[in-house]
């Protein structure tokens, strides 16, 4: 049997562009770079009041579930767009970790119920596999012993704001475990909009979802193809940003945007972001359309989408000069989240080899 090739639409509809210009609203509004700063200083990184905007205001936590189960029936290219923009935020929400990865690991499960909780954003998932795994790599499990589950689990993205944490556990199964049954322990992360912490289990109960093999390479794969648009979000941020601060400020009577070493570091800055965008808008619509060649655009977003965010957020920083360097300004958020993006759901350089073999294009 022969699977029809998709032509991919790299284009943004009507609805995505009005889903954009709500989303970028709402976060004007409520998520102002001050305002993120002062909560990577404080014990919550997390905005709770932002999460419930998007999820019970907008029913954006529901895009990819259909709506016979509770969400809203959209797709992963609508989800791409929000995570444009939020990335353009540097928001501090799961939306990545539960809207995405934790809700197509249950959509893989149907479990309705918890289907249903995910999509309206009452209840928070998170993927207890380590936030650094690639879609076709191996990840941690936990022991199951008299029905209770054992272990620890490192690297687990936004596990302090859980209500609930999806367990691979060595008997082949996904478990479901409430976040107050386990032991949660923040650790230092370069990225403090996205903290990471291990999670511990000592004899809790789980529910069994099913078979975690194919959910975590599903939510794994989804996780790191819309990755690529959060990316995207950041880049054009720091080019944008750049840009207008060149054209401001002034050295010699003149705009520095009129120096024309840095009009050539700003180009090739252009080019690579218009780039991102085709890969990470392929990446998106490959997973909407259920794509045959869906392993390929995502392994092809994320083998370009990571140098090209981390060199957009150095060149805001360096060209904002001693600017850059100040707590204050945002333009440090904005790095940190690149670099620590440049590690999740596998490096390029893991992706680069993924699509070496599914190419059939192997090292010498």
């Amino acid at each position: 049997m022969t699977t029809q090739s998709h032509q991919p639409d790299l284009l943004y509809s009507e609805e995505e562009e009005a889903l954009r210009a709500a989303v970028r609203d709402l976060l004007a509004d409520r998520c102002d770079a001050a305002g993120v700063i002062a909560r990577t200083e404080s014990a919550t990184p997390h905005d709770p009041e932002l999460w419930k905007a998007l999820s019970a205001g907008m029913g954006l936590a529901g895009l990819l579930v259909p709506e016979a189960r509770g969400g809203q029936g959209a797709t992963h290219r609508e989800a791409a767009v929000v995570l444009e923009e939020l990335g353009r935020a540097v928001a501090p929400v799961p939306y990545l970790s539960s809207a995405v990865v934790a809700t197509e690991a249950v959509l893989a499960c149907a479990d309705d119920e918890l289907t249903a909780g995910l999509a309206s954003g009452r209840t928070i998932g998170v993927l207890a596999v380590s936030l650094g795994t690639a879609p076709g790599a191996a990840f941690g499990t936990v022991r199951l012993e008299d029905g209770l589950l054992h272990g620890e689990l490192t690297g687990i993205a936004d596990a302090v704001a859980a209500d609930v944490l999806l367990v691979p556990a060595q008997d082949g199964g996904l478990y479901a475990v409430a976040a107050e049954s386990v032991t949660v322990t923040p650790r230092v992360s370069l990225d403090l909009t996205r903290p990471v912490a291990t999670v511990g289990l000592d004899g809790v109960p789980g529910r069994r979802l099913g078979d975690a093999e194919p959910a975590v390479r599903r939510a794994l794969r989804a996780g790191a193809g819309l990755l690529a648009s959060e990316q995207l979000g950041l880049a054009d941020w720091s080019l944008t940003e750049t840009v207008r601060y060149l054209k401001e400020r002034k050295q010699f009577n003149r705009p520095v945007g009129g120096f024309q070493a840095l009009k050539h570091r700003l180009a090739q800055l252009w080019l690579e972001v218009v780039n991102l965008r085709a890969a990470a808008r392929n990446a998106a619509d490959a997973l909407a359309t259920g794509s045959a060649d869906a392993d390929v655009a995502v392994a092809v977003a994320q083998a370009y989408a990571a140098p090209v965010a981390v060199h957009a957020a150095e060149e805001a920083l360096q060209l904002h000069a001693g600017i850059g360097m100040t707590w204050e300004h945002p333009v440090h958020l904005y790095l940190k989240r690149a670099k620590a993006d440049s590690l999740a759901y596998g490096t390029a350089g893991a992706h680069r080899e993924a699509l070496a073999e599914l190419v059939d294009l192997r090292a010498p």
